[in-house]
């Protein structure tokens, strides 16, 4: 049951909706499109609108800078990363939020129904629709109006905040790693635990708490033959084909049913438990969500649990493309010299991308000699990403079950999540602190599509969740 102070912390939320859509529509007004060196201008507007709110808040807030990059051809300063303390009391919990204020491209010929960069509300529907409404700038926006909501109605903030809200995550989080490490002992000192808002439910009705995210290595497989690309009228059946051993090869890395063919790659994989097992057999989730967002009838397996665990706690094999293959409308009776195959691993506990390497390459290289082809073989790996494994049943966790029980009425799903959010292991790793996703919109919000939204309930409701949480955290830890 809420306390007296969190329920006037919730009614003056309601009370401020009109004014919390209205910070929403400035922020998605601003272009800052991390990707293309044209809007990078506004990045930095945005970062200034970002620092003009916290300081208007009375937090100690600063740029931090991060260098410059080469984009589109040219060398242009990095958006700045927003530091921001709010309260230091040492008797106070301190909890780390992070979030980004850098948007997908988006243009109206895309296919938008509306323009992307002016806040619309669907008043049948109760959308937002804008670029960066869920993907951040809705959460991010929420823990400003949870620290205004606070103020207004004169209560004190539980906890100390801090705040690391970055330009670049839609554009690979350059430098950002860096500064956490050089700022581990300094800004992030004193930090009892990290929530990140940047991420989704994993339905429309029921909200989640996430702890879980699957790592990833990408690889090119790359077949060489002759010196240059041959006509098949003079040299089919004459040479060994670049192509055919690369489809002899990469046929032989997972099966239909999605199983991994590479040997070692599985028994990595952290034993299924009884009580993780539970988890997945109460989400709210049913293999026709599956079917809803594929648009088919393809899912792999039937079962509920089965197919969650395969998008959430399996390593998964997917193939991607061929560079260097005819790919235009229209035949071509060319024979490719070198061609390269394109697929990658989602990596799950206690798998790492430095043992997935060696076990691909050593697989890859045995299979392609099997074939007794006189073409050259060669592997490759991208930089890879670790999975990462939060306890549920932290503090951090446990207050924010009890704050959304509070708000939604309901136990909360916990879900693992089968893409990367890097920076969340960059806190893990550098900070050694528990790190939460706390999600604010659905998984129907179309976060890096045309047509983004936030359901204004996700985002009013979503922002009281977000301070019920930091007085829940302060209650756990009394």
């Amino acid at each position: 049951m809420a306390t007296p102070e969190q329920k006037k912390f919730v009614s003056q939320i309601d009370a401020n909706k009109p004014a919390l859509i209205d910070r929403l529509a400035k922020a998605v007004s601003i272009p800052s499109v991390s990707g293309d060196a044209s809007y990078r201008k506004h990045c930095f507007e945005m970062a200034d609108f970002l620092l003009d709110e916290l300081k208007r808040l009375g937090a100690t807030a600063q740029l931090k800078p991060l260098g410059k990059q080469v984009l589109d051809g040219q060398e242009i300063e990095l958006p700045p990363v927003v530091f921001a303390d709010y309260g230091n009391d040492p008797n106070k919990k301190t909890i780390l939020v992070y979030g980004h204020f850098d948007v997908q491209p988006a243009l109206k010929s895309d296919g938008w129904d509306t323009e992307p960069f002016t806040l619309v509300h669907d008043e049948k529907t109760g959308r937002l629709y804008g670029r960066g409404s869920t993907d951040d700038k809705g959460p991010v926006l929420g823990w400003i109006n949870v620290v205004e909501a606070h103020q207004q109605a004169g209560i004190n903030l539980p906890v100390n905040l801090k705040f690391c809200l970055e330009g670049m995550e839609e554009s690979g989080s350059v430098g950002l790693d860096e500064l956490i490490a050089a700022e581990k002992d300094a800004f992030f000192r004193g930090v009892d635990a990290v929530c990140i808002s940047d991420n989704y439910w994993l339905g429309t009705t029921k909200p989640c708490l996430t702890h879980g995210l699957r790592g990833i290595t990408y690889f090119k497989l790359t077949i060489s033959g002759p010196a240059r690309d041959l006509h098949s009228g003079v040299f089919g059946g004459v040479v060994h084909e670049p192509m055919t051993d690369l489809f002899a090869v990469m046929s032989k890395l997972v099966t239909p049913e999605g199983k991994i063919l590479i040997p070692g790659v599985n028994e990595l994989v952290a034993p299924l438990t009884d009580e993780e097992k539970q988890r997945y057999d109460v989400m709210d989730f049913t293999v026709a969500d599956v079917e809803g967002a594929t648009g088919s009838k393809t899912t792999i397996s039937t079962d509920k649990a089965t197919a969650l665990m395969a998008r959430m706690r399996y390593p998964s094999l997917s193939l991607h493309g061929i560079e260097g293959a005819f790919g235009e409308a229209g035949t071509k009776t060319v024979i490719p010299a070198k061609v390269t195959g394109k697929f990658s691993l989602r990596l799950v506990p206690d798998q790492t991308p430095e043992a997935i390497v060696e076990l691909v390459t050593k697989y890859v290289e045995a299979e392609f000699a099997k074939l007794g082809s006189k073409n050259t073989v060669h592997i490759a790996s991208e930089h890879g990403g670790k999975p990462w494994l939060a306890d549920p049943n932290h503090w951090n966790y446990e207050a924010a079950v009890k704050a959304t029980q509070t708000v939604y009425g309901v136990k909360p799903d916990l879900t693992r999540e089968g893409g990367s959010i890097p920076v969340t292991l960059t806190f893990a790793d550098t900070l050694q602190k528990n790190v939460l996703l706390l999600p604010m919109g659905r998984s129907d919000d179309g976060a890096h599509s045309i047509n983004e939204k936030i359901d204004i309930s996700n985002y009013i409701e979503g922002t009281k969740l977000l301070g019920l949480y930091l007085h829940e955290v302060a209650a756990h830890a009394a």
